[in-house]
């Protein structure tokens, strides 16, 4: 039987975050990985770029049961600090859009100044390892490895992330663990993820496979402007990901077409310029030709704008800023970026990350009930509640 000071369960950004800060304080760690590499989600997030944070990141731009929970972790370990750790690690890097931060160049970049700093701290990485047992001991954990050696720890850290994309090999384990100490969980279910629609609406909208749009997508009080993106499907795109963590199935979602637009105003100052031009080729200047050829099949006027009184733009206007669509589900956590819920927060110091009934014991990352948006949000939470944890571990 070996011992350690720290066993850390998941190299993700979370774990490997937690390694090197609990490390660089002279603590023995052990980070243990059942998959062959450290950091896959690191390594195939941004199309490969890693979207390793966001300018904006604050409280507000994430969903828990414990919507204060997260600020003392995102307050202490910033995405300044994170920014500052990419610059002194030489990666170059740019704002796409709405301070959405990628690698100018590989993914990797990232993960290799992770693994560089684990052993400059000197934890030791063991990939290819599950751990098969674990239980609670006088003075920490102990833990029963899948190569059948066993480990003692005075800490132990569930870095182990959530159920989406599970070809990456992510599992329920830090749900499971939670439950066997008797840590409370709220429900979990995909975030981030592509919206489906009934065979039916499918057909009807077929042709549309591939076209985006610039909408306002709401739900609630929650809207998102952001590109939408027609699928064989159903819906995707970045507002549709950012509004599918707020939906849930039975519910619609509302789309504002080109919100940028006034579409009455517009509609009715191009009649005054140019009344003979055709409504159908006057939408098509803003809108995808598909889609206006589909609401041509389902009724829209073909008639001049000159045709169109004030009242009937008045109601296609409201269409186009208030276009209701029904999915019936989602791509579920086989595609989803993220799970909501996990680890109830209630049960976590927001501090130290540690579980408030077991001592020793630590959830840090997508596994604690913290979900951003998307736009690198998740992985700020990742670094910032791995390092608040590799304080006290």
């Amino acid at each position: 039987m070996s011992r350690c000071d720290v066993a850390i369960i998941g190299a993700g950004a979370a774990g490997m975050m937690c390694a090197i800060e609990a490390g660089r304080r002279g603590r023995s760690v052990r980070l243990i990985e059942h998959v062959k590499s450290p950091g896959e989600k690191i390594r195939i997030s941004g199309g490969g770029r890693c979207n390793f944070t966001n300018l904006h990141a604050t409280a507000a731009n994430y969903i828990s049961g414990n919507p204060h929970f997260m600020k003392s972790a995102l307050k202490r370990y910033t995405q300044w600090d994170f920014i500052d750790w990419v610059d002194r690690k030489g990666i170059a890097w740019h704002e796409k859009t709405l301070g959405q931060l990628f690698c100018d160049g590989s993914a990797r970049q990232i993960i290799d100044g992770l693994v560089g700093d684990l052993r400059e701290a000197g934890v030791t990485l063991q990939l290819e390892t599950g751990v098969t047992a674990h239980e609670r001991t006088a003075d920490g954990f102990a833990l029963t490895l899948s190569d059948g050696s066993t480990l003692d720890c005075a800490s132990l850290v569930i870095a182990s992330g959530g159920k989406s994309i599970p070809k990456m090999g992510a599992t329920g384990f830090g749900y499971d663990v939670a439950r066997e100490y008797g840590i409370p969980l709220t429900e979990t279910r995909p975030g981030l993820v592509p919206l489906t629609f009934d065979p039916d609406t499918l057909t009807r909208f077929k042709p549309l496979s591939g076209v985006s749009v610039p909408v306002r997508a709401s739900h609630g009080k929650t809207q998102f402007d952001e590109a939408l993106l027609f699928t064989h499907r159903g819906l995707s795109g970045p507002a549709i990901l950012q509004i599918s963590s707020y939906w849930r199935e039975g519910e619609s979602v509302d789309l504002n077409l080109h919100p940028e637009l006034d579409w009455f105003e517009t509609l009715r100052a191009t009649r005054q310029e140019n009344g003979r031009r055709a409504l159908p080729t006057v939408l098509g200047e803003s809108l995808p030709k598909r889609l206006v050829q589909l609401w041509v099949e389902e009724g829209l006027s073909t008639g001049n704008l000159a045709d169109q009184s004030d009242r009937a733009l008045r109601e296609l206007s409201q269409k186009l800023a208030h276009w209701t669509v029904r999915p019936t589900g989602s791509e579920g956590y086989r595609t989803a970026e993220v799970t909501l819920g996990g680890v109830d927060t209630h049960a976590l110091d927001s501090k130290t990350m540690q579980a408030l009934s077991q001592p020793g014991l630590f959830f840090v990352g997508e596994v604690v009930d913290v979900t951003g948006w998307l736009g690198g949000y998740n992985f700020q939470w990742a670094w910032s509640s791995g390092w608040c944890a590799g304080q006290y571990a």
